[in-house]
């Protein structure tokens, strides 16, 4: 028999056979075959694609892009899209284009990765921070309506790990206060909203294909929307502020272009739309997947010390993006940093989604900020973990998370 050193408390009999890899035992998995987490799902498709981009000689903002513009359009059923380099610049162009800037105030969950915030900073506006629901970790609409103030132009909600955020809610208090509304749907390509599809409820819906993303073209991202106007200037502020790429320039013969605004350089590459076009094709056969593991996870983790994430809901479609149980460390009588060390151990990637805004050292310090403030976003912060999901993972991937899990649990639990 070995002891379990456990600061606090007393050391718990374990089994030598069924140690975890960080106190001596066999790891679950072989180094050669790691579960990494959020490794993109690339195929003999995409690297063809790339190729295929590679040998046409046209590798920047070009055909591709539209292709993959107009397809992604179409898969949201939504009239306009517009490819740009990244989700962080889909928001803040979005923004932007929607007239934003200082003195205005936008609504923004604290738990959230900091890019939605920075987004808001860049525009010029003022972050409003409010508290997330602790179960979905969705922004919480309440909340929302007792921040609204004179200076509000907008709510960003963001879509947590594939689950929509109460959007009937939302949209009513936008509609009641004049606001406009920005779905932030990095995690929720497939997702929808009882019939409607993330990133169409609103003004406009802001997507990323980082390479941990449901489709990931090394960095980029869409902006979608219904108001030709917003599609117009989000086009033209994503390329300097032209009036016309290098594409349409090459295509429709040498013709002068004229610089309408202080724009970016945020427009997406033909390389990258090259990337996204088969991922597209197979994102429903993918997401499927997802959903099954989703499911595995969650009747193979019953019972253990975990808050699973709040069940898949039948009038909505959650993209399955992230599987997020949150950590009962009263009853594990360790650290989340203990878990994932010894989850490391045993060959097996998680990820951390997120510590809350709040609880940065900028924001705190820019804007007083307080955990106080912000209880469940706090919690969630602190004790949330994601583990891995990936269409390329299989059943007894999940299995072997959740060996590893039960048998880390058993070596850190207190004695009585």
């Amino acid at each position: 028999m070995k002891r379990a050193p456990l600061p606090g408390g007393l050391p718990t009999p374990v089994q030598d056979d069924d140690l975890p890899a960080i106190a001596g035992g066999t790891p679950v998995r072989a180094p050669q075959d790691r579960l990494v987490f959020g490794a993109p799902v690339i195929g003999e498709g995409e690297i063809a694609s790339v190729v295929e981009c590679l040998r046409s000689r046209w590798i920047g903002h070009g055909p591709r892009v539209e292709q993959f513009e107009a397809a992604f359009a179409q898969y949201k059923s939504s009239p306009y899209a517009a490819a740009v380099s990244s989700g962080t610049a889909a928001i803040h162009l979005a923004l932007v284009a929607l007239g934003i800037g200082p003195g205005d105030e936008i609504i923004a969950p604290a738990m959230t990765f900091c890019s939605t915030v920075h987004s808001i900073v860049h525009a010029g506006a003022t972050p409003v921070l409010v508290d997330c629901d602790r179960h979905s970790f969705n922004i919480d609409p309440e909340q929302i309506e007792r921040h609204v103030t004179p200076r509000t132009k907008a709510i960003l909600a963001v879509h947590m790990c594939g689950r929509c955020c109460v959007m009937d809610a939302i949209l009513a208090i936008a509609q009641r206060h004049g606001l406009r509304v920005i779905e932030d749907c990095a995690h929720a390509i497939e997702a929808t909203y009882r019939g409607r599809s993330a990133g169409t409820m609103g003004d406009a819906g802001c997507f990323s294909f980082y390479p941990t993303k449901n489709v990931a073209t090394c960095d980029g991202g869409m902006v979608i929307t219904a108001d030709c106007a917003l599609y117009e200037r989000v086009k033209v502020l994503s390329l300097h502020g032209m009036t016309a790429d290098a594409w349409s320039r090459f295509t429709d013969g040498p013709s002068e272009y004229d610089v309408v605004a202080a724009g970016y350089k945020y427009n997406m590459t033909d390389m990258a739309a090259a990337l996204a076009l088969p991922q597209l094709e197979r994102v429903e056969e993918r997401w499927h997947t997802r959903e099954k593991l989703w499911r595995a996870y969650d009747e193979r983790l019953a019972g253990l010390p975990l808050q699973l994430p709040a069940s898949l809901e039948s009038d909505s479609r959650h993209a399955c993006h992230l599987y997020t149980p949150l950590l009962s460390l009263e009853e594990i009588g360790a650290s989340r940093e203990q878990i994932i060390a010894a989850l490391d151990a045993e060959n097996i990637g998680v990820g951390i989604h997120y510590v809350g805004v709040h609880q940065q050292p900028y924001y705190r310090e820019r804007f007083g900020l307080r955990d106080a403030d912000f209880p469940n976003a706090t919690l969630v912060g602190e004790r949330t973990i994601s583990l891995p999901l990936s269409p390329a993972m299989s059943e007894q991937d999940v299995e072997d998370v959740a060996t590893a899990l039960a048998r880390i649990f058993r070596y850190y639990k207190p004695s009585a």
